[in-house]
């Protein structure tokens, strides 16, 4: 039986962090189902990881869909999470139409990249019985607006404003927040003010959860960002790697403050 935004929200209430990893294909779908893993994450990282672009802008919903389907058809235990590409937000229409194919495809939940001005389109998916996780901080479809991968939040307006979006989010009807490269103490802050699960990203310990990209994790990336860790060093396996990765997080060890998180 799949876990379901119900589990995720009865960890936040158990204080049981939340596992995430990403995956692309079956094979990695399958070693992250059978593993300690709660949420599988079908992001539009892929064009970086698998297609080998420099950001995530070339990704198509097809191509979304694509994985999405083969990361379905390697699972049975963990929730699926999608995110809709560059451009799916562009208006309420695209996004429903764009939203349901990632839930026709397999998808439990859809990864929306929000700022103030999205709350109602995450109200029209909410209402049209699509879940919506939505991302602050650093969003990397915005890459060249906000001028490269930084740290989003650090100045007092700045975090006040993000506060302020996530309550408005999370009244709109999102079910759960994805904080990346965001202040630990405003993150913190938002988790604990926030009553749907927050997972973080270069966040906060204290977030309800933790996602990275598998190839991080085992040690793939040649220049991983600050806030990843290689859990393939002792592993001695991709399972014991993932493994490692489950327990760090459940036992609040990774992140580590200051080492994975922004001040």
């Amino acid at each position: 039986m799949r876990n379901t935004i119900r589990t995720l929200e009865k960890h936040k209430q158990e204080g049981r962090p939340i596992t995430c990893l990403t995956a692309y294909d079956a094979s990695f779908a399958r070693l992250l189902d059978a593993s300690d893993i709660d949420v599988i994450l079908v992001g539009d990282s892929l064009g970086m990881v698998v297609q080998g672009h420099e950001t995530t802008l070339p990704v198509t919903i097809e191509h979304m869909v694509y994985h999405l389907e083969a990361v379905f058809r390697g699972t049975q235990r963990v929730m699926l999470m999608a995110d809709l590409p560059f451009l799916g937000d562009r208006d309420v229409l695209t996004a429903l139409d764009q939203g349901g194919a990632l839930m026709r495809a397999g998808a439990q939940m859809v990864k929306v990249e929000c700022n103030g001005g999205h709350t109602e389109l995450v109200r029209r998916l909410a209402g049209s019985g699509i879940p919506v996780c939505a991302h602050l901080g650093l969003t990397p479809q915005s890459v060249h607006r906000l001028g490269g991968y930084r740290v989003q939040g650090r100045e007092g307006v700045a975090a006040e404003r993000m506060q302020a979006e996530a309550r408005a989010l999370e009244a709109a009807g999102a079910q759960c927040l994805l904080l990346e490269s965001v202040p630990e103490v405003l993150a913190t802050q938002i988790t604990r003010s926030a009553r749907v699960p927050v997972i973080g990203i270069g966040a906060s310990p204290d977030c309800d959860g933790q996602v990275l990209v598998l190839q991080d994790v085992i040690g793939l990336t040649p220049k991983p960002p600050r806030f990843a860790r290689d859990f393939m060093a002792g592993a001695g396996s991709l399972s014991g790697a993932v493994a490692a990765f489950a327990e760090a997080v459940r036992s609040r060890a990774f992140p580590e403050s200051g080492v994975h998180t922004f001040g």
